[in-house]
């Protein structure tokens, strides 16, 4: 058999960024770059400058997908379409929280090289996975957490706890307690992943919302004259419909300029609230007494962001379609004047071609009278000539006894003609 040369990447695909097992006590820092085509490639080429530092093979120009123990930390690198994620775990003891700033697995990393990192950064979160058998974990929680802030919830089938305050701390990230219970490492590399995936497609949907107030502003604009242009197209007279139509086309090319610049960022956030919806509902999170889950933070905090975008989206659709129908409208009104025009060029044609006829007509009249009268004078010398052999009539009685037949000869010679063209 001969095998489809994509054959092997697409049965692979399903194995694409697998979640990695792992065991509480565990500190995990999550990094993630905004990058663009250039960016992406230097995040790769900085990713081979670390590999190289600890010997190292570097990764080939096609990895999407790096996972990798450099002794002090374990790193797993990871190219998306719009950003590249760093996640860094180091194994931590019990008292991970014993200290005045909490154990992070960024600590382990070299600092001058993680400064370097290409890119815009979008997300920083640090996540702890400890033990639920951990002493006074939750007596030591307010020292990492907000209180006032603080959303709880038990995930994974009621197996698992996590806690969140969804808030930036002093070093820049976010923060995340995992107690793990009874989850098996599998089920723990499964259930970080999701919650690493949630902060940051979070941050990635929220992308969407400037770009829909920007956007709001200039929507608002061509609002405004698309309904000057409404008001100006009912009482406009036939001289101001060039100047309209153009302002028209003006307008829809600004819209739709508009709308090409901003459709894949609102595409792109659709998505991303989307996979946020998604790892919610995979992370089988339920209530505990007196605290709000996950769940209904997003919902209660991203709602708004969500419509904005969604709000704006359709906006731009509806105004582009408005625009369509109006210069549509003004189009037909314009082609229906110059069909109008056009037809009343066409009868003042007819009746200027009638008045050629006629005038054709009376040339020709006058055109069968001098041909006869030029004949006649030829059979006025033919009859002076033939006096001298004979002839019995004078030249003036055989010019004036000829002039009915060669006039009738002429003017039905004419009219010969002039049938054979017209039928032509």
């Amino acid at each position: 058999m001969i095998d489809h040369l994509q054959r092997l990447a697409l049965h692979n695909e399903v194995h694409a960024r697998p979640p990695e097992p792992m065991q509480a006590p565990l500190a995990i820092s999550r990094v993630v770059m905004w990058v663009d085509r250039a960016s992406a490639q230097a995040s790769r080429d900085h990713l081979a400058q670390l590999l190289h530092d600890h010997h190292l093979p570097a990764p080939d120009a096609h990895t999407t997908h790096v996972r990798m123990d450099l002794g002090a930390f374990r790193l797993r690198w990871e190219l998306h379409t719009e950003f590249v994620s760093w996640t860094f775990m180091r194994s931590t003891g019990g008292d991970v929280f014993s200290h005045v700033e909490p154990m992070t697995a960024i600590q382990g990393v070299p600092h001058k090289w993680l400064s370097q990192l290409p890119g815009e950064c979008l997300a920083r979160l640090h996540v702890w996975l400890l033990p639920s058998s951990t002493q006074d974990i939750h007596a030591d929680m307010h020292r990492v957490l907000h209180d006032d802030t603080l959303v709880a919830s038990t995930v994974a089938e009621g197996h698992g706890e996590v806690y969140t305050d969804f808030q930036l701390h002093p070093d820049g990230f976010s923060r995340m307690v995992l107690l793990t219970g009874s989850l098996t490492p599998r089920r723990q590399g499964r259930l970080v992943q999701q919650l690493l995936e949630i902060e940051t497609y979070r941050m990635a949907a929220l992308l969407g919302v400037p770009a829909a107030r920007e956007a709001s502003q200039v929507l608002a604009d061509a609002e405004r004259e698309l309904a000057e242009l409404a008001h100006a197209i009912r009482h406009a007279k036939r001289a101001d419909e060039a100047g309209l139509l153009d302002r028209l086309t003006r307008l829809a090319g600004e819209v739709e300029g508009q709308y090409a610049a901003t459709h894949s960022r609102f595409s792109a956030t659709r998505a991303y609230f989307e996979l946020v919806d998604r790892r919610i509902r995979d992370i089988a999170e339920s209530r505990m007494p007196g605290m709000q889950t996950i769940a209904e933070f997003m919902e209660r905090r991203l709602s708004p962001a969500r419509s904005t975008c969604d709000w704006a989206s359709r906006r731009q659709n509806a105004l582009s379609e408005r625009v369509s129908r109006m210069s549509n409208l003004l189009r037909t009104r314009v082609d229906f004047e110059q069909q109008q025009s056009s037809q009343a060029l066409l009868t003042t044609m007819n009746q200027r071609q009638d008045l050629q006829l006629k005038l054709q007509s009376t040339v020709e009249g006058l055109s069968v009278a001098a041909i006869t009268y030029y004949f006649t004078g030829l059979v006025s010398y033919l009859a002076k000539g033939a006096e001298k052999i004979g002839w019995p009539y004078s030249s003036d009685v055989t010019a004036a006894c000829a002039l009915p037949f060669v006039g009738l000869v002429v003017w039905w010679s004419m009219r010969r003609l002039h049938n054979k063209v017209f039928k032509k």
